[in-house]
């Protein structure tokens, strides 16, 4: 076996041992695929409803809660809505953990829509941690407010602590698989945090285009290509990061191989789509005629 090969199944036995609780929980996960594969094909209210009832069944999961705003940020004044009903929800129940930890996932989400409600998300976030010190996800909340404050390290502190509680949290996973990858330049250790995760949620195109991005890093061209395909398959409405993305990141992957006929057509296939148009025109540009 080959030393990527080994690492490889190292990283998959590694998320197979922790992975529990939601995950082995077929009440969160078959609403959760159904809420993903809706909300890839842009049928935003099934995603809705499958995001809530895979809360039902797991309340204080990150990745549903983060697909939940996806979800709301799609329609103009759903997030605010969210934020409103959630707000409500805070008077009756002011010091609950899931209450304080998915209002600040919304005010998150308000943040990334144009509105600073970064003070509020903190406050949040600390408020859930406060309720519930042993828990994920607020650690996964505050992570995240430190990546978007370009602190890396203290970032990796919360994503690290998120794991600590909870191994199989995917959202921890994905962030310090970004983290590794971008900040600390360090490709191989965030795929150990990722190349699990499409076996606990196979319908998650966007983890399969950050696999695609680590393997191209690591220059395992073959395997980083198949994971962008995937994640192309799976992304059809071109939503997410794979959908909006994942054909130029492909058509890179292709040139890295020298194989300029396919990045000429996926390139192609995205200006046909509508997507990354621009920097799919500059790359098509520097192809030889």
């Amino acid at each position: 076996m080959s030393a990527l090969g080994t690492f490889f199944a190292h990283a998959t036995l590694l998320l197979a041992v922790a992975t529990g609780g939601a995950y082995s929980n077929t009440a969160f996960t078959a609403p959760l695929d159904t809420g993903l594969q809706a909300f890839y094909r842009r049928d935003f209210s099934v995603a809705s409803a499958n995001f809530e009832a895979a809360l039902a069944a797991a309340p204080d999961n990150t990745l549903a809660i983060a697909f939940l705003n996806a979800t709301a940020a799609q329609t103009p004044g759903n997030v605010d809505a969210l934020i409103a009903s959630e707000e409500n929800r805070l008077v009756a129940d002011p010091h609950g953990y899931t209450t304080q930890l998915r209002l600040g996932f919304s005010y998150l989400f308000s943040t990334s829509a144009g509105h600073d409600r970064d003070a509020d998300a903190r406050e949040a976030f600390e408020a859930a941690l406060a309720a519930a010190p042993d828990a994920a996800g607020a650690h996964v909340g505050l992570g995240i407010l430190r990546m978007n404050e370009r602190s890396a390290n203290r970032a990796k502190v919360e994503f690290l602590a998120a794991l600590a509680h909870d191994p199989s949290d995917v959202l921890a996973r994905e962030y310090l698989a970004t983290l590794y990858q971008v900040d600390l330049k360090d490709p191989r250790r965030g795929l150990s945090y990722a190349i699990d995760v499409p076996n606990v949620v196979p319908q998650y195109a966007d983890i399969d285009f950050h696999i695609a991005s680590l393997l191209d890093d690591l220059r395992q061209f073959p395997a980083a290509a198949d994971y962008a395909t995937r994640g192309l398959e799976i992304d059809v409405g071109h939503v997410g990061e794979a959908g909006q993305h994942g054909y130029t990141l492909l058509a890179r992957i292709y040139l890295d191989e020298q194989r300029p006929g396919d990045a000429r057509r996926v390139l192609n296939a995205s200006i046909g789509a509508g997507v990354d148009v621009e920097y799919a025109r500059t790359l098509l540009a520097k192809l030889p005629k």
